[in-house]
């Protein structure tokens, strides 16, 4: 009896660690794939910046188009990317 006891405890616990762990490889990302190294500025309508965070480890910059052309994701690494951000910062 303190055996079956014993084993129930066991498997309760074992359940409550298993449904607590966190889901690894799963990527809440705004950007998927490649992004853009360049666009043409005079398309674009408004820039967002998401910082890295705990659903998306990468820092992303997505530019909305004018004309209803779409969004387009910024390689944050690239030079057109960096230039681009410093000018929008300094007009601020």
């Amino acid at each position: 009896m303190k055996t079956a006891a014993v084993f129930v405890v066991f498997a309760c616990l074992l359940i409550l660690h298993v449904q607590g762990q966190a889901k690894t490889g799963v990527s809440r990302c705004l950007c998927q794939g490649p992004a853009a190294n360049v666009v043409r500025i005079k398309n674009i309508d408004k820039i967002e910046f998401h910082p890295a965070s705990a659903s998306c480890e990468n820092v992303e910059i997505i530019v909305i188009m004018k004309n209803g052309a779409g969004k387009r994701c910024l390689n944050p690494e690239s030079e057109f990317t960096q230039k681009y951000i410093m000018t929008a910062l300094k007009k601020k």
